[in-house]
Parts: C-alpha cells; sequence; structure tokens
C-alpha cells in the first residue's frame, strides 16, 4: 500500500474546522468574562440575593 498525499479538500476542511474552533473558543471566553465581570459586581450579597428576605435566617 502507498502513502498518498492529502487531498485538497483535506486542507480546507482542516481550515474550516480551525476556524469555527477558534470562533467557538472566542465565544466561550466572551462568555466567560462576562460571567466573572457580573459576579465581581455582585459583591458580598451576590450570592444570596435572590433568596427572599429571613430565608437564611436574618
Amino acid at each position: 500500500m502507498t502513502i498518498r498525499a492529502e487531498h485538497e479538500i483535506h486542507r480546507r476542511r482542516l481550515g474550516r474546522n480551525l476556524g469555527v474552533g477558534l470562533t467557538l473558543a472566542a465565544f466561550i471566553l466572551v462568555v466567560f468574562g462576562l460571567t466573572v465581570a457580573k459576579v465581581s459586581q455582585l459583591g458580598e450579597q451576590g450570592a444570596f440575593a435572590h433568596a427572599p428576605p429571613g430565608a437564611m435566617g436574618q
């Protein structure tokens, strides 16, 4: 069996897959960054801001 050269379609598919992968990674980083910014703005009360008054034994 001989070793065949890589076909053109494989190079194009690799380029497309890298583009989609980089776009997905950028989207994940944006969502993570927004989450970190939102959580850091909440401060100390942020963890239980959604709980009704008195729910935490106050």
